[in-house]
């Protein structure tokens, strides 16, 4: 049986904290990317926006405040989230509290620089198309700092706390406030302006996450107890040496993917809706992706003439339409698919490809009309998105046609330039680095009545590390959070060392009441925003 948490002077971490040197190669190693990340982020904006010529100094300005906001988020997301990949390292002394941070730090960078991105698109899926589309106008702006403003708000309360809540729960909770309120400001159900079959989707990610994690972690843990006869292994470390040479490897190596996951995942929340302020500030710069080239349109072209002729197949030869775009726009936010909308897909497929192929570049298309240009993109891409569930029957040898051209269109569309994962990696990493001892303390000592034994925090992050990296590869954004602090639930359910339950009623609380609350939130920040800018 492992020895019970007593704090005579403090928490264990206050002791500890107390013993150890601050990690100052680690801070210098992280200084130094910061400096380069800021001169590298400074040189890319700089180039991007030189060919652009505003009238007014105010989308300049609207765009740094956005930006701040947006990397506001992600940097609380470091200390909230990215806190509970350190706590075993630190309870188990594999790492000093120092060290460990630094070092999650740098592995939360890492990761956000080789994310896939998938997750990013899949948070602005969410998002009601029409706000989407009129990003560049009032409510678009509206919609985003109502998102961010919300979720950094109860972050920082239940950090506050000492909560190990989800930020990914807070920014679901808030996109469904800002799509219901935009229905109800405009007189309708409240319902159409949020697509509920991905909310469904996101949400079961975030469901069964922490099931994962409680379960696999209990099971690892009997399994290590079964495989694995070390009695150092199932005994809480005494004083302050660290673990033997092999166990430390493995609680440091599943540290360090826990971190690394983290940033692949988590750090693509930000990034999404930091492409949305930038074609809503800039279009010109970024609505499109200008590396899509000469070679890259004739092939887009090529491919939609495929395209316009397998739609061909599935449109009634009396139908007719009087304007394509408002036709995809019905079918993408109410999914009703009527007759009318394989005619407007084909027109709308015809003119983006005119359109390319007149100009012979993306980077070529004139600035008054990047912004048209991407939102007829976005559109068609969504429609073909929707169209297996919603529209009629189609081939497999068309439906591979719709998927290669949807593909060309995302490249078009849904890219991430470097410069915003950089940005992104070091307000995370920044964030880990500084505000993570009151997550590290609930998840440390407050979860299991027992001081965390080796084994204990090599399966909790074992499993929580295994978990996000699915879910990344996936495009599934799961909450750190409650993979982890589950896991540790689970091993000490598995070990019987007991559980805290006032600790888990607390974060029982939290995890129910972030939807509500962000979505309340959000939609109120929304009718705010809006009523100001009108």
């Amino acid at each position: 049986m492992a020895t019970p948490v007593i704090h005579p002077t403090g928490s264990l971490l206050d002791q500890k904290m107390g013993k150890s040197s601050p990690g100052k190669i680690g801070g210098i190693i992280f200084g130094v990317l910061l400096i380069g990340g800021l001169g590298y982020i400074a040189n890319r904006l700089y180039s991007d926006l030189l060919p652009v010529h505003e009238g007014s100094i105010f989308p300049y300005l609207l765009l740094g405040l956005a930006l701040f906001i947006a990397l506001g988020f992600e940097f609380v997301n470091g200390f909230h989230d990215t806190a509970n990949a350190v706590a075993t390292v630190i309870y188990t002394h594999a790492l000093e509290p120092h060290v460990a941070v630094v070092w999650s730090g740098l592995w939360n960078f890492i990761g956000v620089l080789t994310s896939s991105g998938a997750v990013a698109f899949a948070i602005i899926s969410l998002l009601p198309v029409e706000l989407i589309l009129k990003v560049s106008k009032g409510s678009g702006f509206a919609m985003v700092f109502a998102l961010l403003i919300a979720a950094i708000l109860w972050n920082l309360a239940t950090w506050w706390k000492g909560l190990p809540a989800s930020s990914s729960h807070t920014m679901i909770g808030s996109i469904i406030g800002v799509g219901v309120a935009n229905q109800l400001m405009h007189g309708t159900s409240g319902v159409s302006g949020v697509d509920w079959e991905q909310v469904t989707k996101v949400f079961k990610a975030l469901l069964i996450s922490p099931l994962v994690g409680f379960g696999c972690a209990a099971l690892v843990f009997l399994l290590l107890k079964a495989l694995l006869k070390d009695p150092r292994l199932y005994k809480a470390p005494e004083g302050a040496a660290p673990p033997p040479f092999y166990i430390r490897a493995l609680l440091v190596l599943t540290c360090t993917g826990v971190s690394f996951a983290h940033g692949s995942n988590d750090g693509q929340k930000g990034m999404g809706l930091i492409m949305l302020i930038l074609v809503g500030t800039v279009p010109t710069a970024y609505a499109l992706n200008h590396t899509v080239g000469v070679n890259q349109v004739q092939t887009f072209a090529a491919v939609s003439q495929q395209v316009i002729g397998a739609i061909g197949n599935y449109i009634d030869p009396n139908t007719t339409v009087a304007d394509s775009g408002p036709e995809l726009e019905a079918f993408v936010s109410s999914h009703k698919f009527s007759p009318h909308t394989m005619l407007a897909l084909q027109e709308m497929v015809g003119d983006i490809r005119n359109e390319a192929t007149q100009y012979k570049s993306l980077g070529a298309v004139p600035s008054n009309m990047q912004a048209n240009v991407r939102n007829q993109m976005y559109l068609t891409s969504e429609t073909l998105r929707l169209m297996p569930k919603y529209g009629p029957k189609v081939s497999d040898a068309d439906q591979k046609i719709f998927k290669n051209y949807k593909g060309l269109l995302d490249n078009s569309t849904k890219f991430i330039p470097p410069w915003v994962k950089v940005a992104v990696a070091l307000a995370l990493g920044l964030g880990t680095m500084i505000g993570w001892k009151r997550i590290v303390v609930t998840v440390g000592e407050k979860i299991g009545k027992t001081h965390l034994t080796y084994a204990q925090g090599l399966s909790a992050e074992l499993v929580a590390m295994l978990t996000i990296l699915a879910a990344d590869q996936y495009g599934l954004p799961v909450s750190t959070t409650h993979v982890l602090s589950s896991g540790v639930a689970g091993t000490m359910a598995a070990n019987k060392s007991g559980l805290q339950m006032s600790t888990l009623r607390d974060i029982a609380l939290a995890w129910v009441f972030t939807l509500p609350v962000a979505a309340l939130l959000s939609g109120c920040l929304f009718w705010l925003f809006n009523t100001v800018t009108k």
